[in-house]
């Protein structure tokens, strides 16, 4: 088994960044494996790690608290810097031994542009205040698209902005404004707490990393509520379902308030999937977006979820669309295959329409 040493990693990482690899997966007793426009291959040629120059690798790249508490917990996500290359990282225990998954990040911020991203997006940088979304799978790019409308305003406004992190990914370098970046474990015990005491921070804009439990996403929704511009991710498939998850998340005694709250306050919502293109070997991004108009704040006030699709579906004067309609475009564009459109489409029936419409 090979020991996993410096000129090892190096050699991986410059192999990672010529293949266009998004994740990088180490483990005890196994090959290491490059996930590369979606699809996993094992790298052979880098030998098996043993868990011993594993675990002897994540104490090195850990501070000793960090160290600890993953020994401790058998859990640690975290982020690091080895050469000149960012990372996201997840160290876990498991019945091998231990386990690593790293994300590369680019040391470049793409603007909404560069990502393939909606004009309508850009307008969401420009507003003072409310509550918007980027929704989707893990590791179909929200990070990044919420790193490009904050880089847009760091560019373009004279603001404050605090981002809630776990762990930082993106490092945005003040321009116009003014930026703190924190880290949930090692800035700030979580993303509550880091929400409830940056209101005391004068902040005009604040990103929050994920929403995950019902403390969060009732501070995000009080700090929106209260004049500030609040980015935020879901783990949530469409622009529906992330405002269900939202109203479900509260006890039943408080949901008719959360609607009202939640009405008054959203912006819009980006769901987005990276999909694999026809021929050559890359992904594109495919978005749905749902910008609040009093239609569908007046659907949110009254609970009718499934209404808010049909206003999406005749809402493109106001920039939006579904997720059929926008793969049925990149099909109309040859970028990907109608069998591609279909595996990732939420509504089959939908897809099929769109697909076969005539323009």
């Amino acid at each position: 088994m090979q020991e996993f040493n410096n000129a090892a990693l190096e050699s991986l990482i410059r192999t990672a960044m010529q293949t266009g690899a998004s994740d990088i997966h180490l483990s005890s007793g196994n090959y290491a494996a490059l996930r590369v426009h979606g699809e996993l291959n094992y790298m052979k040629e880098f030998g098996i790690f043993t868990r011993e120059a594993l675990e002897k690798f994540i104490s090195e790249i850990l501070t000793p608290q960090q160290f600890d508490k993953f020994k401790r917990t058998g859990d640690l996500d975290f982020a690091f810097t080895y050469q000149t290359q960012r990372f996201r990282g997840s160290a876990y225990k498991e019945m091998h031994g231990v386990s690593l998954t790293f994300r590369l990040i680019s040391s470049v911020i793409r603007s909404l542009d560069e990502l393939g991203l909606p004009e309508i997006l850009k307008t969401m940088s420009q507003k003072h205040r409310g509550l918007f979304l980027a929704t989707g799978p893990t590791g179909h790019g929200k990070s990044s698209t919420l790193a490009a409308i904050i880089s847009e305003i760091n560019h373009f406004r004279k603001a404050h902005i605090v981002t809630i992190e776990d762990p930082i990914e993106y490092i945005h370098v003040p321009a116009m404004s003014v930026i703190h970046q924190r880290e949930i474990g090692s800035d700030t015990e979580n993303f509550a707490s880091g929400i409830r005491h940056v209101l005391r921070q004068d902040p005009d804009v604040i990103m929050i990393g994920e929403m995950r439990d019902l403390e969060t996403i009732s501070a995000a929704i009080t700090a929106a509520e209260t004049g500030h511009l609040v980015f935020g991710t879901l783990h949530t498939q469409d622009a529906s379902q992330s405002i269900e998850r939202i109203v479900d998340v509260f006890p039943p005694h408080q949901q008719n308030q959360i609607r009202l709250q939640l009405a008054y306050t959203l912006l819009g919502i980006c769901s987005q999937q990276l999909v694999p293109t026809e021929g050559v070997k890359g992904r594109v991004c495919a978005t749905e977006i749902l910008i609040t108009t009093p239609a569908i704040r007046a659907s949110i006030r009254e609970g009718k979820v499934s209404s808010i699709r049909n206003s999406m579906l005749t809402g493109m004067t106001f920039g939006m669309h579904t997720m059929e309609q926008d793969l049925a475009r990149w099909v109309r564009e040859g970028k990907i295959s109608r069998e591609t459109a279909k595996d990732f489409a939420y509504d089959q029936t939908e897809i099929e329409r769109v697909m076969n419409m005539r323009f």
